[in-house]
């Protein structure tokens, strides 16, 4: 990736929706080199995806939960049974590998806390293979971002 490159996905970390006309504007280059190089960085697996950034509150699930949790086992097998289990779970918004005490980090979102109470025990503690878990309420968000730093 040379100046350019980075210049295209600053640019469209900032606004997906950018014309190719538009972008190829911003960054110096005319349309058609701009385009290519966009299909590079598609093809390549640097830009990985398009999505729309939807605020959360207005979906009616305004509670963020991080739920820590520590399984039985931590072989090859338990991991991905746990993580098949999971990705079942429309609440769980993310959910990290980690290193330390804990060997689960899961980002949930909630209407309220009694649907987060139906979530834990209707569904997560449900999940074979957990020792314990332990759940931190957000009381804001400080600091959120979908893109890199500008380059």
């Amino acid at each position: 990736m040379d100046s350019i490159d980075r210049k295209i996905v600053a640019a469209l970390q900032r606004n997906g929706r950018l014309k190719i006309s538009e972008l190829s504007e911003m960054v110096g280059l005319s349309p058609t080199p701009c385009a290519r190089r966009l299909a590079h960085l598609e093809e390549s697996g640097v830009i990985s995806g398009y999505s729309a950034r939807v605020d959360q509150a207005r979906m009616g699930l305004p509670v963020t939960i991080f739920v820590t949790v520590e399984l039985e086992r931590q072989s090859t097998d338990a991991l991905q049974a746990f993580e098949a289990d999971v990705r079942k779970f429309d609440q769980v918004m993310e959910c990290y590998l980690m290193t330390g005490t804990r060997d689960i980090l899961l980002r949930v979102v909630a209407e309220d806390l009694p649907d987060f109470d139906r979530f834990l025990e209707g569904q997560l503690m449900r999940v074979p293979g957990i020792r314990n878990t332990r759940s931190s309420f957000t009381l804001r968000t400080m600091i959120r971002r979908d893109a890199l730093p500008s380059c």
